[in-house]
């Protein structure tokens, strides 16, 4: 695969002066943005996967990252409204059925309600998302409004994150079981079940944002729509560390009961 130097990427993009000629080329960029720029580098995630969060700090994560999944099938809702190309809309379907199941089959939605319970938090509070960081709120409305407003190849990009997620999971699984008391496989079924479903997502908008970023400027397109989902992902993390490791609470932000 073609090495990119992308050492002038910034937080908002790739960098002047990168020109990415072909897929492969665009596939490095991506990844190097993965390895660089994915939320596991972040030090609330280091945290949380090393066991150095006391319960209060883990339910404030669970409650805030519950507004990011409940509202993931909202963006892909939007997404599919971007294509009149059945075919595309049939494999994206399926995303919004993974979240949230169907007539007698469990969705991510209630697996991560079941990780909220198993915390002892009130799922009335949890679904109401009263508590939640303003600073989630915006992130996670900005990726909606951004599936939304920018062109369907950007929002198929968006979500490439996934194919960096199957690491993050393993980690967060093994990490979680071994640290923390309060937490049993059957509330870590979400993230069980993501280590087959996003590898299979991942693989198709891979392809997709391969096949049609066909020049330069799309292929750079498709790389600062993967930097503005970092973005999303990390400043979700940067609010947490600030409220509940610094100890700098929001007013009417949840509080934890429990040390």
């Amino acid at each position: 695969m073609s090495e990119v130097n992308l050492s002038g990427m910034t937080a908002l993009s790739i960098g002047r002066g990168v020109t990415l000629n072909t897929a492969s080329e665009l596939e490095a960029a991506l990844r190097h943005i993965g390895a660089t720029r994915y939320h596991n580098h972040h030090p609330f995630h280091k945290l949380l996967h090393g066991g150095k969060l006391n319960k209060g700090q883990v339910q404030a994560w669970a409650l805030n990252r519950y507004y990011y999944q409940s509202t993931i099938p909202l963006k892909d809702a939007m997404v599919m409204t971007r294509f009149r190309d059945r075919a595309t809309r049939l494999e994206w379907r399926h995303r919004i059925e993974d979240h949230d199941g169907d007539v007698g089959s469990e969705g991510g939605i209630e697996r991560w309600i079941k990780l909220t319970e198993g915390l002892g938090l009130d799922t009335a509070y949890v679904e109401s998302t009263e508590g939640i960081l303003p600073a989630t709120r915006f992130a996670v409305e900005a990726y909606v409004h951004f599936c939304r407003d920018r062109s369907p190849l950007e929002a198929i990009a968006s979500s490439l994150t996934e194919l960096f997620a199957p690491g993050i999971h393993e980690e967060r699984i093994s990490g979680m079981l071994e640290h923390y008391d309060f937490v049993n496989n059957d509330t870590m079924s979400y993230f069980k079940r993501r280590l087959t479903q996003a590898p299979r997502d991942a693989n198709f908008a891979l392809h997709y944002v391969k096949e049609h970023a066909i020049t330069p400027e799309q292929r750079a397109a498709v790389c600062n729509a993967l930097i503005f989902k970092t973005n999303v992902l990390w400043v979700q993390l940067d609010a947490l560390y600030h409220a509940y490791v610094e100890g700098h609470i929001p007013p009417g932000a949840f509080v934890p009961k429990e040390g």
